[in-house]
């Protein structure tokens, strides 16, 4: 068999990883983005104020060192730990809410700097091609030949691939492509709310606030949050509805938005930045989408938000495709190794011939497409939980009890967010488990609740034997209400 091409059609997170992971196992890798690249200092800005801060947790992680150990290392030099949220009450008190009872943690990282690194690791291997302002036009999927725009010079280019990877994003060319041809299942869903990224400089070189925290400011219907950079600054990003960016028209609006509701973050970021950042910014929407399958006869297959685009409250997308990419070589890896002779130990998954490689894609696309539609649907409800319930009674008690039997029985009873950020249980499965684990604690309080009631009821009774009195007006008064529950029942 000849040297096997994958093109990977997007230079983001997902696409650079790919890159890696493809090289690794012993593919030729041409990755085509349309933008330019990202690491030249001319083009920080392409990245900065255009999406939302990332956190990164196990199931990044995981990805990274499946790939190599030393990268998952040099990461986590640039990531700033958040041992949970930070609540920040309307009253300007403050109420911290860890993340798990055992002191693991979340992330924050910023985007541009993880795809620098991961574009840097890319150039690592031999093989690799990465073409930045190349823009993916259009591809003949049965052939494999993919059609590329040049945006410097103008020029059309056709190049052929064995395999076709998309990781273009929510807006993804390459599963426009797949779609009339695999019958493709696909919703595609924007809430009624938008964004708005701030940045809270440092004071006087140091964080404005306890960095090992993600900051929240659950104001019910709408929310601020604030994730730590390396350099000690904040990325505030502020989730409402349009109906409210609507009414804000003016910097003394956005300035007088923040007084009434976020009055301690006014005072950190300070009234002109504010005013500035608010209209300096661009107002970003949220979707979340889903389809299936994500692959096309071994000869594509879409990985990330192209697949799977979820709004950003479980800071899960990023790991999410990540895991994607780690899934996807498990299973091209176990295919090979099913397949192969016993005295070949190679890993190459460019060896793997074309029916093994249609059916690898196959198996990933039947196995993940579950996952995602669960984590999808997570990220989803965690935004309640964010803007509104974290400060609610029930939810606070719920988390307590929750965090006592994790503590005691840590095999047995996981919190939901643990499960999620905390493990690489297969979200499918983190939701199957968790409602059979809410389930257990309902009739366990339920079991608790009667138990205590009859033993109340049992001292009640021993302490009426001694007080006749007492024992015959209850008596009495059973028998009453005995003759009118029959009465109504003749009556009925």
């Amino acid at each position: 068999m000849g040297e096997r091409t994958v093109v990977i059609v997007g230079g983001g997170l997902v696409g650079s990883l790919s890159a890696c992971y493809f090289a690794k196992r012993g593919w030729s890798v041409i990755l085509f983005e349309k933008r330019p690249d990202v690491r030249l200092p001319e083009n920080i800005d392409l990245v900065e104020h255009r999406s939302i801060n990332l956190a990164i947790s196990e199931r990044g992680f995981s990805a990274l060192r499946r790939l190599d150990a030393d990268l998952e290392k040099r990461v986590k030099q640039a990531v700033v730990p958040m041992n949970g949220r930070m609540v920040h009450m309307l009253d300007g008190s403050q109420m911290s809410q860890a993340y798990d009872v055992f002191g693991k943690h979340i992330n924050s990282v910023g985007r541009s700097a993880l795809i620098r690194l991961l574009l840097d690791e890319a150039e690592t291997f031999p093989g690799v091609s990465l073409r930045f302002c190349h823009e993916f036009v259009s591809a003949d999927l049965d052939s494999g030949a993919v059609t590329i725009a040049n945006l410097g010079n103008k020029g059309i280019a056709t190049v052929h691939a064995d395999l076709i990877v998309g990781a273009d994003g929510a807006h993804s060319k390459v599963r426009r492509q797949m779609m009339p041809r695999t019958m493709m299942n696909y919703s595609q869903t924007y809430i009624e709310h938008g964004y708005c990224e701030f940045a809270m400089a440092p004071r006087d070189g140091e964080f404005a606030m306890d960095p090992n925290h993600l900051h929240i400011w659950p104001r019910g219907s709408f929310m601020l949050i604030a994730l730590p950079n390396p350099d000690k600054s904040f990325t505030c990003t502020l989730f409402m509805p349009w109906s409210r960016f609507d009414t804000i028209k003016t910097g003394d609006d956005i300035v007088a938005f923040f007084r009434s509701n976020f009055s301690d973050t006014l005072q950190l970021i300070g009234e002109a930045a504010v005013r500035f950042e608010y209209t300096a910014n661009p107002k970003g929407s949220l979707m979340y989408l889903k389809c299936t399958p994500y692959t096309y006869k071994g000869k594509a297959v879409i990985l990330g938000d192209a697949a799977h685009a979820m709004v950003p409250f479980y800071g899960q997308g990023m790991n999410c495709g990540f895991e994607d990419v780690e899934s996807l070589d498990r299973i091209m890896l176990d295919v090979l190794n099913r397949n192969r002779a016993q005295d070949d130990s190679s890993n190459r998954t460019a060896l793997l011939t074309d029916d093994q490689l249609a059916k690898a894609l196959d198996e990933y696309s039947a196995s993940r497409t579950e996952d995602a539609s669960a984590i999808v649907d997570l990220a989803l409800e965690n935004y309640v939980e964010m803007r509104a319930k974290v400060v609610s009674y029930t939810y606070l008690l719920r988390k307590h009890l929750e965090g006592f039997l994790h503590r005691m029985f840590p095999r047995s009873i996981i919190p939901l967010y643990t499960m999620v950020s905390f493990t690489s249980i297969p979200y499918s499965t983190v939701i199957r488990r968790w409602q059979r684990q809410t389930d257990w604690i309902r009739r366990s309080i339920k079991a608790a609740a009667i138990a205590l009631g009859i033993g109340a009821g049992l001292v009640f009774i021993r302490a009426m034997r001694g007080n006749a009195s007492m024992a015959h007006f209850v008596t009495r008064v059973a028998r009453l209400l005995s003759r009118q529950t029959n009465a109504a029942t003749a009556t009925s």
